[in-house]
């Protein structure tokens, strides 16, 4: 089924927004232009009868009656002057020009005092990294001018800089990232610190540009994104870098802001995500706000290292496999994945083989979300166990082919400790909170083109997709909803995301139907759930968890071939079966009764019958004759 394209007033609706008002603020500005004169003369005419007003208010009452008889005798005069009604208009209109000129203080051409001062310092601080002994004409010299070194300036209200173009001589080895880094690191220091700075080096030009860059909004919520299938949002960053908005809601609010996309699949060049922070800086954050939007897509198996709960309100959720804590389950899950992976693959290579399209339980994609690998590796060196992270080597290396992502997050202290496939086949990095140039430029590759600030809120880093550039990235506010600190606003955008509960968490019981039908018994126990499906067949979804599971079935079996199945108590030896009657009693049918085992899955199988039959809430249904048949067999 074809995709229907996007309405346009979602997809390009920002950009005709934009257009329209850049169209009417030029048609305000041709008209005010033209209209200069008339606007200054009416407002003369408006200040000239505001002044006559309040002279005539202030004239005393026993005086307006002469005043009044000198205002009528001028205007007689000039009636009676030869073109004295002319010469008057003009004149009014003369008067009216003048008291409606524009009274506002011009702004002085140039810096003031203070800002040239300030300049003044950073072309002397500049001095020893663009000068040379050796030149004969310096542009960068102690006591010299700096008019010829900053050729566009821009200062904010504060008196620091908004804006700085600056100039420099062309042996400057531009071209070199520590070279840069020096120029980058004085500049933030000189400029002021405590905020972010965008530097553009114009190797051809020999310019450099700072801009001082706005704060990223932080209030943006969890929401259902306006992207395509295999598109993920990452979080959002400056427009400079990025061609692209998204239309987001915030409360009554509707805007455009631009996002940062990562996008998976057999086609991606950078199939898996590792993301790196301190404590507190958002990277459960960035992974629950990623699970969230491939759970309507795809399958989630969620390995939480850390064991702090961060991923609870997504346990039994419509798909999501697992939501694994402790070492043994993460274990037992991530050798499911590798396997799986290892069946798609042979899977699509067989239908290749074949001529055919890949088969549809390989479409699916299939997400491993490993959250805090280092601690777990420490649990399994402890027990001698295997490391969880070897186990991600076929996921890593073959996951594009066979439609699996995987998502790694861990402390940015932890970086040594994760394995080798997880470091070499991660090509999108996502570093959040504070850290330096050194250990940006060592995770993702590039340093940064902006200067990173010692005080970020959560959730605010750099993020780079393959080979691409650094971007600014600040993650939507995707907090834990069962967390007592979550706001109202935010638990509910969250809540509204998650798919149906299709599988009972730890400690709930399913509901007992109010009729059952005759049929087997099934005690249940865990995450374990017997569903139905539309045919009337019973399947049993497994969710990688310990379950404790009885079924007691008794049969019968007639002679038209006919099966009846009934619940009753382990442990208790079925009814003896009526003797048939005898063949020559007509009128008496003749029945062939069997007993069927008892059947017991449990994970202790020694225990007591009757404590086996006090396990969770029993539930009947009606099983088909061949079912029965196939089971006891």
């Amino acid at each position: 089924m074809a995709r229907r394209p996007l309405p346009r007033i979602l997809s390009n609706g920002g950009a005709q927004l934009a257009r329209s008002r850049e169209l009417a603020r030029t048609a305000a500005d041709s008209a005010t232009d033209v209209l200069q004169p008339l606007i200054t003369i009416a407002r003369g005419l408006r200040r000239l009868a505001a002044a006559a007003r309040r002279r005539w208010s202030e004239t005393p009452k026993d005086r307006r009656g002469a005043l009044l008889f000198l205002a009528a005798s001028v205007v007689l005069v000039v009636a009676l002057v030869p073109y004295g009604p002319l010469l008057a208009a003009i004149s009014l209109m003369a008067a009216a020009a003048w008291q409606g000129r524009d009274r506002t203080p011009s702004e002085p051409e140039g810096p003031d005092d203070s800002q040239t001062k300030r300049l003044q310092s950073l072309y002397e601080a500049l001095v020893p990294y663009f000068s040379l002994a050796e030149d004969p004409d310096p542009l960068y010299a102690h006591g010299g001018d700096w008019e010829k070194a900053f050729p566009a300036y821009e200062f904010d209200d504060d008196g620091r800089f908004a804006h700085l173009v600056i100039r420099y001589p062309a042996y400057f080895t531009d071209g070199e990232a520590e070279s840069r880094a020096r120029i980058e690191h004085l500049l933030a220091a000189k400029a002021g610190r405590g905020r972010e700075y965008h530097f553009a080096w114009d190797e051809e030009a020999n310019h450099l540009c700072v801009d001082v860059l706005t704060a990223l909004p932080t209030d943006i919520a969890a929401q259902r994104f306006v992207t395509a299938p295999g598109e993920t949002v990452l979080g959002f960053t400056d427009p400079t870098r990025v061609q692209r908005t998204l239309p987001l809601t915030h409360g009554e609010e509707r805007r455009d802001v631009p996002p940062v996309v990562w996008r998976t699949g057999i086609r991606s060049t950078e199939p898996h995500l590792l993301v790196l922070g301190q404590p507190g800086t958002g990277t459960s954050t960035l992974l629950r706000s990623v699970a969230l939007q491939a759970v309507h897509h795809g399958d989630l198996l969620i390995v939480d290292g850390g064991g702090t709960g961060e991923y609870a309100c997504l346990v039994g959720r419509d798909g999501v496999l697992a939501v694994e804590c402790g070492l043994t389950g993460a274990l037992t899950s991530l050798e499911w994945a590798a396997a799986e992976t290892e069946r798609r693959l042979i899977a699509v290579n067989r239908a290749r083989q074949e001529g055919r399209p890949a088969p549809d339980d390989t479409r699916r994609p299939l997400w491993i979300f490993l959250d805090r690998p280092s601690a777990l590796a420490h649990l399994a060196s402890t027990d001698g166990r295997r490391d969880p992270q070897s186990l991600l080597q076929v996921p890593l290396r073959h996951g594009r082919a066979a439609n699996v992502t995987v998502v790694v997050a861990d402390q940015l202290d932890a970086l040594s400790d994760l394995g080798d496939a997880v470091r070499q086949h991660t090509r999108a990095r996502v570093v959040l909170g504070p850290a330096t140039a050194e250990e940006l430029a060592t995770v993702l590759g590039a340093p940064p083109h902006t200067t990173p600030v010692p005080q970020v809120p959560p959730g605010r880093g750099y993020a780079r997709l393959g080979t691409g550039p650094v971007h600014r990235l600040q993650v939507p506010a995707t907090p834990d909803p069962y967390d007592d600190a979550t706001s109202d606003a935010h638990r509910q955008a969250v809540l509204d995301l998650l798919p149906p509960r299709t599988t009972p968490a730890d400690g709930e019981q399913a509901p007992v139907p109010a009729e059952a039908p005759v049929g087997t018994a099934t005690t249940e126990q865990g995450d374990t759930a017997g569903k139905r499906d539309p045919a009337g067949e019973t399947a049993t979804t497994d969710k990688a968890v310990r379950t404790v599971k009885t079924v007691v079935t008794d049969k019968t079996v007639a002679a038209d071939g006919s099966a009846a199945t009934g619940p009753r108590e382990p442990g208790t030896p079925a009814e003896p079966a009526s003797e048939p009657e005898e063949p020559g009693d007509p009128g008496k049918p003749v029945a062939d009764v069997q007993s069927a085992p008892v059947v017991l899955e449990a994970a202790a199988v020694a225990q007591a019958p009757s404590e086996a039959a006090t396990v969770g809430p029993v539930r009947t249904e009606k099983v088909p004759a061949e079912a029965v048949a196939a089971e006891t067999s």
